[in-house]
């Protein structure tokens, strides 16, 4: 990919797509492959907020059949099974134990019956092309084996558990990269670290935005023929800009932290369910746990959201609530990380307290032209990762309707950037005998992290002759990600921060803080790609450091939250 704000503002565009996560990737790729000319603008790095905030679960949402969601649930199940096949190195089948408790809503029975729904509503889950990836039925385990999964579970009415299957994510962060690249080889124009700051337009359409490049500071305007409003919890603050006042939607903003601590449950996560704070995800990661999602209002600007020290403390204590055996403490805590979920607000007028946890996950497209007369313009709304691809397809047809295309969409049954390797074990036992002088941890790590590309990241290691030798060497000893990803993520894939790297095109901060040494040695190698000095190698290592470390105090809106919870007796 190149970056090219000069060149993209001498190009006429079929869309403009404000916002560099999930929704703006998916909807470039789809839009891409049908044939329309795109320009892609992220004002931070692809995928920085929500998108690689989230639990990494691709699943059906088996708490909305409680809320009557079939439509949604029915939707998530078929676009999980399609993710399966169009991603099948990024999206995995993960097995999920739930305890049953006496009577009730958490019995036996009760859970037998959504499960069976749950199942019955997912028909289709099998027609996949590797047959690893098949998701068999809920089963029953006895009240030993629930303990043996879990022994911290609430002991005192515990009669068994079901076993039921989702998906899982390897990485977000880079399945939404993926995307974007694959957007890119279709002919799409794409710029992070591009701010949209203003519309331009002609009477009552909109024809383009105003857009700042973070790396210069210049000025550009990028037109096209519509303009889509991608920017997940920024949403509603660009309709406000693009309708000129109070925007016609509302968004409620949910803050979600997960923790990540010490291997808990082998292979199997779990949905426990908490007295004091709801349910949560206990999510088998990298021989790691995942633990997560909180769901408060967050009422701040959505770039003040961080993890405080007080948001640890009341999840563990939700946590240890619902796993009573476990006494998690505060020590246990490796990483943390936290994400918005854009939730939309079906009655924004009204002034009492907001409910983000019952609040629907559906999605919602808007045309702007019916809902304030201004035209060109195209908001999503809502969502989540796992239906991502179809709202994208959704947001293409109503704006290849106004372009005048006629193509459709082909997301479907087309493999992601990378997802053209047929079998996934298969194709990791060939990539290790091809490539047997790297360590057999080495080549599986690239197969996840970039699939049937895995080859053109290994020739970036020819593009440095000298250096070839130390670029396929490990990063460190204990880890598998080695030199060539780092030059390929600055060449290739527009990392010019430090954290993009750490972050969001490798998994070197997946489990915490991974030491000055290993920062120090990625800093070095990007910093010859990128002709950094000694200060700004100091700046990017305190900068990527501070972002493992917790806020200092609650912002504003969590305050607000959390004296409202403590009002209600929440």
């Amino acid at each position: 990919m190149k970056r090219d704000l000069e060149e993209m503002a001498s190009t006429a565009y079929d869309l403009v797509i404000v916002g560099g996560g999930v929704t703006g990737a998916t909807t470039a790729w789809d839009a891409s492959l049908r044939g329309l000319k795109v320009a892609l603008l992220e004002k931070d790095d692809f995928a920085h907020a929500t998108t690689s905030g989230s639990s990494k679960l691709m699943h059906g949402g088996l708490r909305y059949l409680v809320n009557g969601e079939l439509k949604l649930v029915r939707e998530s199940l078929r676009e999980r099974r399609i993710w399966e096949n169009i991603a099948p190195h990024m999206v995995h089948p993960l097995p999920f134990m739930l305890p049953t408790y006496g009577r009730g809503m958490k019995s036996g029975l009760i859970l037998a019956i959504g499960l069976l729904f749950y199942d019955l509503l997912s028909y289709d889950r099998n027609f996949v092309s590797d047959d690893d990836k098949k998701i068999p039925g809920y089963r029953t385990i006895s009240r030993k084996e629930a303990l043996e999964i879990m022994p911290s579970l609430k002991t005192e009415g515990l009669t068994g558990g079901k076993i039921y299957y989702d998906c899982q994510m390897f990485a977000p962060e880079r399945l939404c990269l993926e995307h974007i690249e694959g957007a890119a080889e279709y002919g799409a124009d794409i710029a992070n670290y591009a701010e949209v700051t203003d519309f331009t337009r002609e009477g009552t359409r909109i024809t383009g935005v105003n857009v700042t490049d973070k790396a210069t500071g210049k000025t550009h305007t990028i037109n096209g023929k519509v303009t889509i409003n991608a920017a997940g919890p920024w949403a509603d603050e660009l309709m406000r800009s693009g309708e000129n006042g109070k925007p016609s939607r509302g968004l409620i903003r949910s803050k979600g932290i997960h923790i990540i601590t010490r291997e808990l449950t082998g292979k199997n996560a779990l949905a426990i369910q908490s007295d004091i704070g709801g349910h949560f995800f206990v999510i088998p990661w990298r021989g790691h746990t995942i633990i997560g999602t909180t769901d408060a209002v967050f009422k701040d600007e959505p770039d003040r959201v961080g993890v405080t020290e007080e948001d640890i403390r009341d999840f563990l204590s939700v946590i240890n609530d619902g796993l009573p055996g476990l006494h998690l403490k505060r020590e246990d805590v490796l990483h943390h990380y936290v994400g918005i979920r854009p939730l939309i607000d079906n009655d924004p007028d009204a002034t009492g307290p907001k409910d983000s946890y019952k609040a629907s996950r559906e999605a919602e497209v808007c045309d702007h032209k019916v809902l304030s007369g201004i035209d060109g313009f195209i908001s999503a709304l809502g969502g989540k990762w796992t239906t991502s691809r179809h709202l994208a397809e959704q947001i293409v047809d109503m704006a290849a309707k106004k372009t005048g295309h006629t193509a459709k969409c082909e997301t479907h049954c087309t493999p992601v950037y990378g997802g053209e390797i047929g079998r996934l074990k298969s194709f990791i036992t060939r990539a290790q005998k091809r490539h047997a002088h790297l360590g057999a941890d080495i080549v599986e790590n690239l197969v996840h992290f970039y699939g049937s590309r895995i080859d053109e990241v290994l020739a970036t290691a020819d593009e440095r002759p000298e250096e070839r030798a130390n670029l396929l060497r490990r990063i460190t000893s204990d880890n598998p990600t080695i030199g060539a990803q780092i030059v390929h993520a600055v060449r290739h894939e527009m990392a010019t921060h430090l954290s993009d790297v750490i972050f969001r095109r490798t998994g070197l901060g997946t489990l915490g803080h991974p030491g000055s040494e290993m920062l120090n040695r990625v800093a070095d190698i990007m910093a010859r790609e990128l002709n950094w000095d000694e200060t700004r190698i100091a700046t990017e290592m305190a900068t990527t450091s501070s972002l493992f470390e917790t806020q200092t105090r609650r912002n504003e809106g969590d305050m607000q939250s959390a004296s409202m919870a403590e009002a209600t007796g929440a």
